[in-house]
Parts: C-alpha cells; structure tokens; sequence
C-alpha cells in the first residue's frame, strides 16, 4: 500500500479514536453522579480486556504477553492509570471541555520533561509556545469558570492527569517498548482492574465518603453499588470504546508517522465541546474559549515545529488515554 494510502488511513483511524474517546469521556461523567469511579474503570477494563484477549489471539497468542522489562511495563501502567483516574475525576465537576482542554497540556510537559530526562535540546521558540499554553491554563482558571460549588483546586485534576501522561512518554521514549499493540492494552487494563479492586477492597463499603462532600473525592470514595438496568449498557458501551481507543490509536500510530498523526488529535475539543452541550448543556464561557485557544494552538504549533525539523515524534503526542 502507498505511503499515502497508509497516511490517511492512519488519519481515519485517529479521528475514530477521537470520537470514542469523547465518548467515552461523556459517558464516565453521565455515570459520576450515582457510581463511584473505581466500580466505573472496574467494569470498563474488565470488558476491554476481554476484546483485548481477542486481539491478542489473532494478533499472535498468548506469547505476545512474554517481556524481558516486566518493571518497565508495571510503572508505565502505573503512570497511565494514574493519569486516567485523576482525569476521570475532574470530570465529576469541570465542565468537559474544559476538562478535555486542560489535559492537553500534555505535549508541552513532554517538551519540557524532554530537556532534562532525555537531554534534547529545546529551542526558543517551543520554550515560548509551553508558556502560552500555561498562560492558557491560568485563563482557563479564572474565577468565572462556574464549577456547581466544587473546590477550585478541582481544576488540577487535568492538568495533573497530564503531567503523569507526559512523564510516562517520556519514560517510554527512553527505555523504549517492544511488545504488540495488544499485549500493551491488556496490562495497561489489567493495572486498571487491580487499582480499582484495590479501592473496592479498602473503600467499596463507602466508609470514607462520609464528610466528603460533593466532588472529586465523594466520586472517588462513594460506596459501590450495583448498576441500575437503565445503565447496564452504558457500562458495557464504555468497555467496548476502551478496546476501540486501544485499537485505533496503535493502528493509527503504526500507519502513519506521529508527526502527522499527533496533530488530529485535537479534534478531541470540538467533540468535548458539542458532548458538554448536547448532554450536559455546557456552554463554554469567554475563559474556556480563551484558554483552549492558547493550549490548542501552542500545542499545534509545537508540533509544527516538530515537522519542520524532520524530528520523530513517536511518544510525544497529547492524548493517550486508555
């Protein structure tokens, strides 16, 4: 197949990705209200893992699951549950273009991880562009970002989520990794079974959720409770997008160089923005528009940069969020 052919079908399968990702994100924050988020990821992973299982099978069998660096493979899993949970999380109360906006700090964290983690040398003009997009992140922070009276240091929640993605990039792109797209989606969700089995085991009674008070931490620490028939399909819906993000981000990533590829991500916004409206009846206000601007287009421009110098990009795209 042409080099073309294979670049737009990588471009294809990355805005797929996109769209089940959005949808995937709209779908835990519909949920946050009534389940807490360990029982969410529990039933997510565990249906993601069996698709997973599948893929595994026909990519190769079982023997794909071997690695020489399990130590590798453990804190690189540890880095993305932990980037996932706590953007999970702000999703209870940031409004989710908002949320979406924020997490796409990322690219600028593994700009600047890159100087002293990887010894890259960063010009001027990326040093800049990192700068706008923090100056997005305070626009973004301003006072008028209305959070239904949930703690402002909520607003951390995304950009921190991005600051573990980017370090597990960064990890990753020094050691390097060269297991098969599936035997990486299923350790990545087998960590997230054993976060959330962990937190049912120590918090599924709902003991500490008492005094928590609406946010964050009563979404992280309410009791358990056994899905509803009306939402037994989301939870099974959301299992499936998770296979489906795994998928098309590795097939787009296979295709097509990140350079090219990375850069589709950011139609991730648009469709938070429309998921927020639609569903939640979210209208961004001056600050989100203001903010996303500078994150989204000192994001962009980073890239470009990138492409200019011919510099591969392999780890160092925004959003990898399983």
């Amino acid at each position: 197949m042409s080099r073309d052919a294979n670049a737009a079908r990588a471009i294809a399968f990355i805005l797929g990705a996109m769209v089940f990702i959005s949808a995937n994100d709209m779908l835990i924050k519909l949920l946050s209200g009534g389940y807490p988020l360990h029982q969410i990821v529990f039933f997510r992973s565990v249906i993601a893992i069996c698709a997973g299982l599948v893929l595994l099978r026909m990519e190769g069998g079982w023997r794909l699951l071997k690695t020489d660096r399990p130590g590798l493979h453990v804190l690189r899993a540890s880095c993305i549950v932990v980037a996932n949970m706590l953007f999970f999380l702000s999703l209870s109360v940031i409004p989710l273009a908002a949320a979406t906006a924020l997490f796409f700090v990322a690219p600028l964290f593994i700009t600047l991880l890159a100087i002293p983690v990887l010894g890259e040398p960063v010009g001027r003009h990326r040093i800049a562009a990192v700068g706008v997009g923090l100056l997005g992140v305070v626009v973004m922070a301003a006072p008028g970002l209305e959070l239904g009276g949930a703690p402002r240091w909520a607003l951390a929640l995304p950009v921190l989520a991005a600051a573990c993605y980017a370090g597990m990039q960064v990890l990753t792109r020094k050691l390097g990794v060269g297991s098969a797209a599936s035997a990486m989606a299923i350790y990545i969700q087998g960590a997230f079974i054993l976060v959330s089995l962990g937190f049912f085991v120590v918090a599924g009674d709902g003991r500490f959720a008492a005094g928590a008070g609406p946010g964050p931490l009563e979404f992280l620490l309410r009791a358990w409770v056994w899905p509803a028939p009306g939402d037994a399909w989301v939870f099974g819906i959301l299992g499936l997008l998770s296979a489906g993000i795994g998928y098309c981000l590795s097939q787009a990533y296979r295709l097509g160089t990140a350079a090219v590829v990375a850069s589709y991500e950011y139609a991730a916004l648009p469709l938070a923005i429309f998921w927020g409206w639609l569903i939640f009846g979210e209208v961004p206000g001056p600050s989100v528009w203001g903010g996303t601007v500078l994150i989204a287009g000192a994001g962009l421009y980073v890239f470009a940069r990138e492409r200019v110098r011919d510099r591969a990009l392999a780890s160092a795209r925004p959003v990898r969020r399983s």
